[in-house]
């Protein structure tokens, strides 16, 4: 400890000079200084990193200005992850269940903590560079939901950069407690593993609309992959990319932003494919009585995506093209299929004997085995949206035997 502890005032005693609202190149060099010192006295020398330490090193991710730093600090801080986890599964033998590992007392990038949470509003400010809470959490993804929404190169900005990593990092920090948390939620049914997950504390605040926010991560999600394609079809035509890129005259931010782009939505998958599965860990748990009335209750994200890309035709083929987790994307597709063919099905079965589900892929072929079914189906559906479904149905199938 006493080690850690001088360690940690000799690291921060280079950022003295650099305070977050100052952003002169010597204080910049200044940051740069501390992520390399940090670096090799951590991950190099095995020192685990102080809360001081990673709190400054988010600070810099956070208000950042240049490129070099944000993504220095941002790689930063998934190395220390990494290598000093929060939360982690604990040798074991064949025969024993896993045990998982929680450091108390570890920096979280995260404020859920209620003592801590009302210190921050008796301040009267939420401060812009420390841990987000909820409604920090959100804003960040009002501010990611207008360069989505703009669609265009125009939006290119290092805020633009900076929140895309914040947000890959949030989520990151997220998988990390939530997997091995749900991996002895598996083989020991204690809901109290998840209840105390960073996910699940996230969603159950009562802050925010959980529904608005998962809304907003699937709109954000298909328009940060629509400026990502379009940000790479001008890269690949230099005369149009030109003419586009000399509003902003920054050519390498627009490589950045195509790259981060596509790195964000895949973070915006993880968390979509998590949530899905602490649904049906949640599920679990309610059937054995293991939940309270103090859980809450909250919408399954399945029936929030399928009611948008029910109701919102033009989101579907952006997020089928986005979401590509084998598992999830298929059920998806069979669930919103199931919508409208179950009945068919059942029609089938009476009609012709034994038949699979609706709910199969097979069965859901089998409601389109003949002109009248197909006929049925397609006055519910649009036959673009039908051609749709199953092209990434069979392209989900075709990958799991390849």
């Amino acid at each position: 400890m006493m080690k850690s502890a001088g360690i940690e005032e000799n690291l921060l005693a280079i950022l003295d000079s650099a305070s977050d609202s100052k952003h002169t190149p010597d204080a910049n060099d200044d940051r740069l200084a501390f992520l390399e010192a940090v670096r090799s006295a951590c991950i190099v020398n095995e020192n685990p990193p102080t809360s001081k330490m990673c709190e400054a090193v988010f600070q810099i991710l956070r208000v950042g200005k240049s490129l070099e730093l944000i993504t220095e600090s941002f790689r930063l801080l998934n190395e220390l992850d990494k290598r000093f986890p929060h939360v982690y599964l604990s040798e074991k033998e064949a025969s024993e269940s896993s045990h998982l590992v929680v450091v108390e007392g570890d920096w979280s990038p995260f404020l859920f903590n209620l003592e801590n949470a009302s210190r921050e509003r008796g301040a009267g400010c939420r401060s812009i560079s420390g841990p987000l809470d909820s409604l920090g959490f959100l804003q960040l993804m009002q501010e990611l939901g207008e360069v989505a929404n703009e669609g265009n190169l125009q939006a290119l900005e290092i805020k633009s950069l900076r929140n895309m990593l914040v947000l890959q990092y949030l989520i990151n920090a997220l998988e990390g407690d939530f997997l091995p948390r749900n991996r002895v939620y598996e083989e020991t049914m204690n809901w109290t593993h998840l209840r105390e997950s960073l996910l699940n504390l996230l969603l159950s605040t009562r802050k925010i609309n959980y529904k608005g926010l998962m809304k907003d991560c699937l709109t954000i999600m298909c328009g940060l992959f629509d400026v990502s394609a379009g940000i790479s079809e001008d890269l690949e035509s230099p005369d149009n990319a030109a003419a586009k890129l000399s509003h902003n005259d920054n050519t390498a931010s627009a490589l950045a932003l195509f790259e981060l782009g596509n790195n964000a939505c895949f973070a915006l998958q993880k968390l979509l494919i998590m949530i899905m599965d602490l649904d049906m860990s949640r599920k679990k748990a309610d059937m054995q009585g293991s939940t309270t009335r103090a859980d809450g209750v909250r919408t399954p994200l399945m029936e929030i995506i399928l009611d948008e890309i029910t109701y919102d035709t033009d989101m579907l083929s952006p997020f089928l093209k986005v979401f590509n987790e084998p598992k999830w994307k298929l059920e998806i597709i069979l669930q919103y299929f199931s919508k409208y063919t179950t009945r068919l099905s059942t029609r089938t079965r009476r009609s012709n004997g034994p038949t699979e589900d609706a709910t199969t892929f097979s069965g859901v072929l089998n409601c389109f085995s003949n002109v009248t079914s197909i006929r049925s189906i397609t006055k519910k559906i649009s036959a673009d949206v039908v051609q749709v479904l199953l092209a990434h149905a069979f392209q989900v199938i075709i990958l799991a035997f390849n």
